[in-house]
């Protein structure tokens, strides 16, 4: 009975082990890692089913094979640097990334999910390949921003140069009043500057074919005009009235009507100054308020704002500056900071009020509405020179990385 138990035993093990299939095999060796034949089949079909879906014929497999393992040589070179420099993407953040992911193919993350599974992938699969992604872009900045140079000299030339930034302009809505003489150009902006209307004046003096229309000109961008438009009206805002302009038609005096475009935006900023004091060891709560409402005193009394900021304020980013914070918008103090600005009446000094950063009081010194147009496009503009950059020395560095790793070919059947 024992050898019979013995026989049954031994068979489905001899069973299982004739049934077992080589699953994957090692492709590539790559210094530390390795790439599997499964990752270089998946891309491959991946790959397939993207020029199948547009209808576009694909090259010799052979070439495609060549470019799809060198890409997961660079990838695996990354993965493993950002594995040395300790990168970690937290759980918080993959959902986040795959969270905007959906959003951005207007789905929730729930729909988002059943469309890949239901496209027969693994959304754990999708979750691994984007923290992967997160992994190199985070080592990549960390490795090449440090190499990235731009020059006030060659921002310059870019913004003055670069075809690319024309489709950046706004669009700009112009009138005109041309006369002949000069006399009566200075004349002309005498009136204006008294307050005679622009359009008026233009349907009365301009010599040019638009001057019943009180001298509009239609919607161009400023690099569409004259040379001689162009240089007066750059970077000018709305209401702005050119001096009389020369040209071989007479004297020009240019208005700056509108402006619009994708960049075009004003917003609402306050000019404010401001006295911190933060409570200490030494100091406590009760202390600084009461030092902090004798200057607040002294400055009601008459003494200077400026020089007192300049004495008494623990804020190293504006004492030395009078206190003065600049042209701000909403968004960039503490909220109670923010709160006792717009609370408080122009050149009036506020109460005493507690922030993160300790009490103050402040004084507004103006309110304004500011186009941010000219920033926002030289933000833009910035923008592209830096990514042209990044590409550049991105491609040197992944250059120099293949270059000097241990990669290893494995001959499979």
């Amino acid at each position: 009975m024992k050898k019979i138990l013995t026989v049954f035993l031994i068979f489905p093990i001899m069973y299982l082990h004739s049934k077992i299939e080589l699953l994957d095999r090692i492709a590539i060796i790559v210094d530390d890692g390795v790439v599997m034949e499964s990752q270089i089949n998946k891309s491959f079909d991946d790959l397939k089913r993207n020029y199948q879906s547009q209808g576009m014929e694909m090259p010799p497999k052979n070439i495609i094979l060549d470019q799809i393992k060198e890409k997961l040589i660079i990838e695996e070179l990354q993965l493993q640097m950002a594995d040395r420099a300790g990168v970690k993407i937290s759980d918080a953040e993959l959902n986040s990334a795959l969270t905007r992911l959906a959003s951005n193919n207007q789905m929730s993350l729930e729909e988002f999910i059943a469309f890949i599974e239901n496209n027969n992938d693994s959304y754990e699969d999708v979750r691994e390949q984007v923290r992967k992604e997160m992994s190199i872009q985070r080592i990549q900045r960390g490795k090449v921003n440090s190499n990235i140079d731009i020059t006030e000299k060659e921002f310059e030339a870019f913004l003055a140069n670069d075809e690319t930034l024309e489709g950046l302009q706004p669009e700009i809505l112009v009138r005109q009043i041309l006369v002949k003489e000069k006399s009566l150009a200075d004349q002309i902006v005498n009136l204006i500057d008294q307050g005679s209307e622009f359009s008026e004046l233009a349907q009365k003096y301009s010599k040019s074919s638009n001057a019943s229309s009180g001298g509009l000109m239609n919607w161009r961008k400023a690099i569409d005009m004259p040379r001689l438009f162009e240089e007066a009206l750059k970077s000018q805002p709305i209401g702005f009235i050119s001096s009389p302009l020369e040209s071989g038609s007479g004297y020009h005096i240019l208005k700056l009507e509108d402006k619009r475009g994708n960049f075009v935006k004003y917003e609402d900023q306050w000019q404010s100054r401001h006295i911190l004091l933060t409570p200490s060891t030494i100091r406590n709560d009760e202390d600084t308020i009461n030092q902090l409402n004798n200057i607040r005193q002294r400055i009601i009394d008459g003494e200077d704002f400026s020089s007192l900021a300049d004495q008494f304020s623990e804020d190293p980013g504006s004492a030395k500056l009078g206190g003065d914070l600049g042209w701000v918008g909403l968004g960039v103090f503490a909220p109670e900071f923010e709160k006792m600005m717009l609370e408080t009446k122009i050149n009036q000094i506020s109460e005493v009020f507690e922030t993160q950063f300790g009490f103050h009081f402040l004084q507004v010194l103006g309110k304004r509405n500011h186009e941010l147009t000219e920033k926002l496009i030289k933000d833009q503009a910035y923008a592209i020179l830096y990514d042209r950059k990044f590409s550049e020395e991105l491609e040197n560095t992944l250059r120099t990385m293949r270059a000097e790793a241990f990669v290893e070919f494995k001959v499979l059947d």
